[in-house]
């Protein structure tokens, strides 16, 4: 059984992470369900346990929360869904880059359901769309924005963070920093794709295509 949660206000990041703790813990005793957490944050910065202090270029912007979460900088704010995902890998097989390729699996899926296509890239966490209508880039090759990051811890075996998903955020916002250390390519969203989709739009697929993946 696995509890969907949904917050219709911005949740503050330190109010976040104090539920994922006591939930994360509940699970791992056998006293609660696994859940999935749908919610937005106010405009903020997280610092994963990888994050280099270089690529924090404006930390004034926004206030910076350190995530303990792997990975890089990953800006949360308005307009992005984040969906904090709480499940028990002791039921689910005791395998990190299995998890981690279902995460991944489930926002290519869902992202399908509006036409996109959504890629991974050896060496670069998160999901991509290529941007042919850019142009090319210097190799060649058409440039990539990303439109989810990825970002997981395990405690017990039990999981929580999860995946960001960019449906109409300001993109502006990620200027502040180097998002997951990548340099050399963008951020988009469904929205700068030219995909008139709702955050309700994008809930629907995510649930949809949860049970496709994840069973």
């Amino acid at each position: 059984m696995v509890e969907w949660i949904q917050s219709d206000s911005p949740v503050a990041y330190p109010e976040a992470l104090a539920f994922m703790e006591a939930r994360v813990a509940e699970i791992a005793a056998g006293t609660a369900d696994e859940a999935i957490w749908l919610l937005e944050h106010p405009p903020l910065y997280t610092a994963g346990t990888s994050a280099r202090i270089e690529d924090l270029t404006d930390p004034d912007r926004f206030p910076v929360y350190d995530a303990g979460r792997g990975g890089q900088y990953t800006y949360h704010g308005p307009g992005q869904r984040v969906v904090y995902v709480m499940l028990d890998l002791n039921k689910r097989g005791r395998d990190v880059r299995c998890f981690v390729r279902q995460l991944e699996t489930w926002v290519i899926a869902t992202l399908a359901e509006f036409n996109v296509k959504g890629e991974i890239r050896p060496g670069r966490v998160g999901v991509w769309v290529s941007r042919p209508e850019k142009g090319l880039g210097p190799d060649g090759a058409p440039p990539e924005d990303k439109i989810a990051a990825i970002g997981v811890k395990l405690r017990r075996w039990v999981s929580f963070h999860g995946i960001s998903i960019n449906v109409e955020p300001d993109l502006s916002h990620f200027g502040g920093i180097v998002p997951c250390g990548i340099r050399d390519h963008g951020v988009t969203s469904l929205v700068d794709l030219g995909l008139p989709v709702t955050m309700a739009d994008l809930d629907a697929a995510l649930r949809h295509s949860f049970h496709e993946t994840f069973g």
